[in-house]
């Protein structure tokens, strides 16, 4: 659907049934609350069977009450505070045991970018790194360390390759100084965005890098500076942001770019054993 879910909603009012319209006035006011209820949980706090609550979805024009409930997500994602966050986490908890349900979720992040990144896009991002003279690898917050992921293994693949550390503004723009066209910056964000990313990114592609976004929608600001773009959702956790499916992503993308350049690649290993085994970084073996 187009419009913002919000927006549907009290387009229809004058055609709700008393149920529907304790549901819509519910999700209009506390509509941050909403977003992580089940529809059993939402039908007992507008004081209506669960059953109402999805037809109230269907009525709207969703599939199902999954899909009302995404829309919603996607609307109030990047705006949550901490303490929202954490909130909104305690309906989405499975009883006492914590450990299942973060771990479940995670499992369902996996599959669920397994069925929606675009297999073409990535394949289009794989080319343009392979072809880039210079890649810059950029992350702030919780997203710093995915990109100090994958500048471990891509210092490994490919000689020109920069982490652009995010200590201060100042300090990022002086890393990008040089960037330029036939450069490549690999941009990764995720809600709540991270306005110093944002800037970054579009200061290379005012440069003429090409911008590559790792986020989580078009609805995000890195979307619209890239020229090529993975979508993959990260998953909020009370106050915490589950990386799991990020994080597959670039293994994928890792090994996808470390497969183009098989050769460079096993010589690069072969030299660093040898490195490795002359000054014992790893021990010795029982067999050495």
């Amino acid at each position: 659907m187009t419009k913002n879910v919000l927006h549907t909603i009290q387009a229809n009012t004058d055609s709700y049934s008393k149920g529907q319209k304790r549901i819509a006035q519910f999700i209009l006011d506390n509509y941050d609350k909403a977003a992580f209820m089940t529809a059993k949980r939402l039908g007992e706090t507008a004081n209506v069977s669960e059953s109402t609550v999805v037809r109230f979805a269907a009525q709207l024009g969703y599939d199902g009450y999954p899909e009302m409930q995404k829309a919603l997500q996607e609307l109030i994602r990047g705006r949550l505070t901490s303490i929202q966050r954490i909130r909104a986490s305690r309906d989405q908890m499975s009883g006492d045991d914590i450990l299942g349900s973060v771990m479940q979720r995670d499992m369902d992040s996996i599959h669920n970018a397994i069925e929606q990144v675009d297999r073409a896009e990535f394949d289009r991002v794989v080319e343009k790194l392979l072809h880039a003279e210079h890649i810059y690898l950029l992350g702030v917050r919780s997203s710093a360390y995915l990109a100090g992921y994958l500048h471990f293994y891509f210092h490994l693949i490919f000689p020109n390759v920069t982490l652009v550390q995010n200590t201060a503004t100042g300090e990022i723009f002086e890393q990008l100084v040089r960037i330029g066209p036939n450069d490549v910056l690999v941009g990764i964000s995720f809600p709540r965005y991270s306005k110093m990313a944002v800037n970054a990114v579009e200061f290379a592609r005012k440069r003429g890098a090409e911008v590559i976004a790792i986020t989580d929608s078009k609805m995000s600001p890195l979307y619209k500076e890239a020229g090529a773009s993975l979508l993959v959702r990260s998953d909020m956790i009370s106050f915490v942001d589950s990386m799991a499916a990020p994080l597959s992503l670039l293994n994928a993308l890792i090994v996808a770019v470390g497969e183009q350049k098989n050769e460079e690649v096993s010589n690069t290993f072969a030299e660093m054993e040898r490195v490795w085994s002359t000054y014992s970084v790893f021990g010795k073996t029982e067999d050495e």
